[in-house]
């Protein structure tokens, strides 16, 4: 393990010291690839603190050094960690027992509390009246008994209820939740995450979120969940190039002070480039660089091309691919019945896809989501009913199993043998290599192997190798799992553009709310409610549904109908009010929409950047007010 921060003292008087982590000088390497060089990092009690990166940049690596599974590398490097400070590091893919059981895993620690919880179940089980005195006591003594009631809610969220079942007959996403659970049962002060969200369903996610973020807890996470970071997190680091750029706040906050760095670093290329072209047109009339001065020149402009090459900013995919026409017929399910044993898929399903949709999928895991694409696609047959399928419709497939190719291919290779080019609008077309350049392979990355590739780099490979074959009917299962920030940016940036139908299966909030306009939430027992809008708006509508059943429980019948009928009729100042709330929120999107257009031309005026970023809080704040309002007029209906 690394040295240990304790306590420092200054002029005789000792201070506690608040830092839980500190990295002086930190380097990472493999073979060539530097990962990161001589970083430093300081991480406080309180802090909620998100690492992100491009895939293959050495997010999951730079954890594991912090949590002293790997070394560091460099001649200076240091890692203090506060000794007084229990910490825990959640992996990406945790590994147990495999004839281990979930009770054993949980309980198998060497926290007292949870040692004290596992000796009293024991006594209860023997039935030994003397043993099970002993064990309340250290109970007591141990204060366990929120522990044991604390433990029973974590479980039943991660949906842990059978603790006799063994490691072994888990699925990965199983073991996820039972590592997860471990951490937070240990109560540890300094919790460090590697993907936390993956493998967990939208209702757990939410629960994690609302756990770590009402907590005073201290996090270092990787996660690609947005809404994790804009609700959880308090700065986020950008590792870029081995180097690390804290921004202090939350997930808009970075985009905020990203945007602005961003073209801060625009108009020192522009400038840049100007220069460069003068010195090269300078160094190419020289014959030889001779004298001080003329070597001098040589060595700046050398400088200057390094310069260039080092200042990264982001692109957007604006590319329209111009995919295969669809008819008239494009995909048609009447009284579509699936079923498997017992446990029923699809009862009852009718649905007729038009041109353009873009359906999100959701629902608990187990539910029948994957089982349901596959029916969508033609891999499995329904029991009951017709599936109808239009002759101009081409499926474009992108599963969680992932990628299944030689991994002794370079990634050029593998797209190449799909396509060489994918047809763009106005009989344009695109290269395979310059598709993977949008997709950040450069040309250099795309001379690697795939057994080369990091898992979130073949995740990546694996949504081009769909893409390539250029589908106007596309099904994306999971893609966001493993994909860093960036990347989903330009995904998302992409399927906006896309014309033709797109169906996703996605537990990543921020992804669907983006992308489609209908949702498919599937109920379990065949069920699937049909709903007009994106995740958030079907979960306000839900939590408005619960309430309001709540609240009607909660009063004696009569009462409630004599309030009901009360409320069946607004007065006209009531009315009014609301037809001047839906013009309102009309108004402030329009505006919203133009100041978001402006941050995408390009602002040179720093005075009308922060002008317009406080308009677009005001523009938020008075949304939210004035649509609570309306929901509350409505609710009156």
């Amino acid at each position: 393990m690394y040295p240990t921060l304790d306590f420092f003292i200054f002029k005789g008087i000792t201070f506690a010291v608040m830092e839980y982590l500190s990295l002086e000088q930190v380097s990472k390497s493999y073979g060539e690839k530097v990962l990161f060089d001589k970083i430093n990092m300081t991480i406080s009690q309180g802090d909620k603190i998100a690492l992100i990166a491009r895939n293959g940049s050495g997010k999951s690596t730079l954890l594991r050094v912090i949590a002293g599974l790997e070394s560091p590398e460099g001649e200076n490097a240091r890692i203090l960690l506060n000794k007084n400070i229990k910490t825990a590091f959640l992996n990406q893919d945790p590994h147990f027992e495999a004839s281990a059981t979930v009770e054993e895993v949980i309980f198998d620690s060497d926290v007292p509390m949870l040692r004290a919880l596992r000796d009293y179940n024991k006594a209860l089980e023997s039935g030994d009246a003397e043993r099970i005195e002993k064990a309340m006591a250290i109970m007591d003594d141990q204060k366990a008994w929120d522990a044991e009631s604390k433990g029973k809610e974590i479980l039943y969220r991660l949906h842990l209820t059978d603790m006799d079942q063994s490691v072994g007959t888990m699925s990965g996403g199983q073991k996820k939740r039972l590592a997860l659970a471990r951490l937070i049962l240990s109560e540890p002060d300094f919790i460090i995450l590697d993907e936390p969200t993956n493998h967990l369903d939208i209702e757990m996610i939410e629960w994690l979120e609302k756990f770590l973020s009402s907590n005073q807890l201290t996090l270092l996470m990787v996660t690609h969940d947005r809404y994790f970071l804009e609700r959880v997190c308090t700065e986020i680091i950008e590792l870029d190039k081995g180097l690390l750029f804290p921004f202090k706040g939350n997930y808009s906050d970075y985009l905020e002070k990203k945007a602005l760095r961003t073209q801060q670093d625009n108009v020192s290329l522009d400038k840049a480039k100007k220069l460069l072209l003068k010195e090269l047109d300078w160094i190419r009339r020289q014959p030889k660089a001779r004298g001080t001065k003329a070597k001098s020149r040589v060595g700046d402009f050398h400088k200057l091309n390094d310069k260039i090459s080092s200042i990264q900013y982001d692109e957007v995919f604006e590319i329209e691919v111009d995919s295969a026409r669809l008819g008239k017929k494009i995909l048609e399910f009447t009284d579509v019945h699936k079923s498997f044993g017992d446990k029923v898929i699809l009862e009852e399903f009718w649905y007729k896809f038009q041109k353009g949709e873009r359906v999100g999928i959701s629902g608990p895991n187990g539910t029948g989501k994957t089982t349901f694409v596959n029916l969508l696609v033609g891999n499995i047959r329904p029991d009951k009913g017709k599936r109808i399928e239009g002759e101009t419709v081409q499926f474009g497939y992108y599963t969680q199993e992932g990628l299944s190719v030689d991994t002794d291919k370079r990634v050029i290779d593998v797209i190449r043998d799909i396509a060489e080019y994918i047809p763009l609008k106005k009989g344009l077309k695109m290269s395979a290599a310059a598709l993977l350049e949008n997709f950040m392979f450069s040309r250099e990355h795309q001379q690697v192997y795939v057994s080369q590739l990091s898992g979130g780099e073949r995740k990546r490979l694996h949504l081009l190798t769909v893409l390539m074959g250029n589908p106007n009917f596309l099904i994306l299962d999971e893609p966001t799992n493993d994909l860093d920030v960036l990347t989903l940016n330009v995904l998302e940036s992409y399927l906006m553009q896309f014309k033709g139908c797109l169906v996703i299966i996605s537990h990543d909030r921020y992804f669907m709310d983006k992308l489609v306009d209908h949702m498919f939430i599937f109920k379990g027992e065949g069920k699937v409610q049909d709903f007009l809008g994106n995740y958030s708006q079907w979960k306000t509508k839900s939590l408005q549904e619960k309430y309001s059943a709540s609240s009607a429980k909660s009063t004696n019948k009569e009462v409630a109908k004599e309030e009901i009928k009360d409320k069946r009729k607004l007065s006209y100042h009531e009315k009014k009010e609301m037809q001047d709330i839906e013009t309102k929120i009309e108004k402030l999107n329009k505006r919203k929409l133009e100041i978001e257009q402006l941050f995408l031309d390009g602002i040179q005026d720093n005075v009308k950047i922060n002008e317009l970023s406080k308009e677009l809080g005001d523009i938020k704040t008075e949304t939210d007010t004035i649509e609570m309002r309306w929901l509350e007029l409505s609710e009156l209906l």
